[in-house]
């Protein structure tokens, strides 16, 4: 167990009172059980780090189990998709589980109820059985085929898995009790019919496990130990219990389920359904696209798996549900991207800087840092010349005493270089500046040592030599959502709340030691954010997606939009 000294959360709790009654650290054993029909995203993040972590913290194994028991949604794709998202973010199961490997033992199980009387073949229309469930205030009634003998079900249940009746002809269910408060134990369905291939069994099977029958016994037969699901899931737990009653022997161990909140992260939303439609329209290019809260999209964005894990650990577990505020995660990536990101100078709307009294046609080699926080990163070497560009925003013509950068008349430092001063610009037929004439201090070069050099101004600007500037596609991404909870309202379709500025497609400039950069790559363009090199990268033309800005800019700007509406 690790020796962390942060307080327990509730599941850790439970775990620790098992291990002091009815467990041993042998006995431990977690799993992740995602069902492969589609891709993971930042709430199955969480559950990840929670299930995985556990097993770090108390040794213990952890098992990837595919829940594929619904073979017209299911595909390989995700499941190799939700392998390279696990490990993607740093973590290793123990044993590669399906509950496809189970087929023959739950059914065989759904058999012994039969021939103990606890399972019926009902012959209803699905909308007959859900009329007959009741209400939740009001008990439902028996099926009219609940009485069948032994004999009938059995042979029913076998036509049903030899093909011979169409999807929705026949279910198998348990016989629990129709007047129970939960529903879901008025008698569950257990099997169905589905005439589609599964990806691993083929055609070998036509009816397939419930959810609720193959859970519990999944776990029963992989010996988990705890069982964790989010709260949607606590009434299914007196079903899961059940079923495991039926089965349980006293020479093993008893899974033991118990849930956890989720955790909604703002400006988003996580239903597959809702993801999916907004690939289907168009308003995002696919599921790894870098606006998405799908861990392909994080990893697509340039999130470091370190600041997932980080923001996951933070958020903690808890028995309720809240909206965590996006802010939140964006701070671990900053966090940790500053900490490995190697600094470039790139400029995103350039004004060109004409150094009238620089030699012309020389050129050197400037020192940079490429990391300040990392003091084994080194240094590498930036061309300047007469002719630079800044970004537009850091020059004007006349400024107040508040703006420390570019002004007529006004000094900066440019980064790792020379003290330059503004003297005249000029502009174009629009009354636009193109162009800023300045002059230097020859003696004031960043680290000579010289007297100039130690000099105070008070602005720092990031340039990139004219001469030397290398062309980028620069994708900048913002949130998709301009509401913090577009899920959140019952009579607003959450489409409404689309942010038409989440993506802006630019040119940039940047030094050339980037033109080597490979895809995955992650700089910190000074002053600018933080960027890495996107998939879409060939030859000649590196696209970069920004990460994430250097600050969270968008506590301003969601307060003006709360305020209008």
């Amino acid at each position: 167990m690790s020796d962390t000294k942060r307080a327990l959360n509730f599941i850790e709790h439970i775990i620790e009172d098992d291990l002091g009654n009815s467990h041993t650290k042998d006995d431990l054993r977690f799993r992740f059980p995602p069902e492969p029909n589609g891709f993971l995203h930042v709430g199955h993040a969480s559950s990840i780090c929670l299930n995985f972590g556990l097993g770090e913290r108390y040794k213990a194994p952890v098992n990837l189990r595919f829940d594929d028991t619904n073979p017209a949604k299911e595909e390989k794709e995700f499941v190799e998709a939700i392998k390279r998202d696990v490990e993607w973010l740093g973590f290793k199961w123990d044993k590669e589980c399906y509950a496809s490997d189970y087929f023959q033992q739950l059914f065989d199980w759904a058999v012994e109820l039969i021939k103990a009387g606890k399972a019926y073949v009902d012959s209803q229309s699905s909308e007959e059985i859900a009329k007959q469930k009741g209400t939740p205030t009001d008990p439902g009634s028996n099926s009219p085929f609940r009485n069948r003998s032994v004999e009938e079900n059995m042979g029913l249940f076998m036509q049903m898995k030899n093909g011979d009746f169409e999807e929705g002809e026949h279910v198998l269910r348990a016989k629990i009790d129709m007047a129970s408060s939960n529903m879901l134990m008025r008698d569950p369905i257990i099997y169905r019919v589905v005439k589609s291939a599964h990806h691993r069994t083929g055609n070998d099977w036509c009816i397939y496990p419930m959810y609720d029958w193959t859970h519990g016994q999944s776990d029963y037969i992989e010996q988990v130990s705890h069982s964790l699901c989010t709260l949607e899931f606590l009434p299914h737990r007196e079903l899961y219990d059940w079923f495991l009653d039926q089965l349980y022997e006293e020479s093993k161990l008893r899974p033991k389920q118990r849930e956890f909140a989720r955790r909604n992260l703002s400006h988003t939303v996580v239903s597959k359904r809702k993801l999916l439609r907004l690939v289907e329209e168009g308003v995002v290019t696919g599921w790894d696209d870098p606006r998405m809260p799908t861990i392909s999209g994080m990893r697509r964005r340039g999130y470091p798996p370190a600041a997932i894990r980080n923001f996951a650990d933070t958020v903690g577990i808890a028995k309720r549900e809240n909206l965590v505020d996006v802010s939140l995660l964006e701070f671990h990536v900053r966090e940790e991207l500053n900490k490995t990101s190697p600094r470039i100078m790139a400029v995103l709307n350039p004004l060109k800087v004409v150094i009238t009294n620089y030699p012309d046609g020389h050129e050197e080699w400037l020192d940079a840092e490429n990391n300040p926080e990392d003091e084994t990163a080194g240094f590498r070497k930036v061309p300047f010349g007469r002719e630079l560009y800044i970004e537009q925003d850091d020059f004007k013509e006349q400024a107040n005493r508040k703006f420390f950068r570019l002004k007529l008349g006004g000094e900066v430092r440019l980064k790792n270089g020379y003290i330059i001063k503004a003297e005249s610009c000029t502009k174009d037929k629009d009354g636009n500046v193109v162009e800023v004439q300045c002059t230097y201090d020859e003696k004031s070069r960043s680290g000579s040592g010289t007297e100039e050099s130690l000099r105070k101004v008070k602005g720092t600007l990031h340039w990139v030599s004219v001469k030397h500037a290398y062309e980028i596609e620069v994708r900048v991404y913002d949130r998709l959502f301009k509401d913090e909870n577009p899920d959140g309202h019952k009579d607003v379709d959450f489409m409404e709340f689309v942010n038409e500025n989440s993506l802006t497609i630019i040119k940039g400039l940047v030094e050339p030691s980037v033109k080597e950069a490979k895809v995955g790559d992650k700089f910190q363009f000074q002053r600018l954010g933080y960027f890495n090199v996107d998939e879409d990268s060939i030859e000649g033309n590196l696209v970069f997606n920004r990460t994430a800005p250097l600050r969270d800019s968008w506590a301003k700007i969601s307060t003006e939009i709360n305020n209008k509406n």
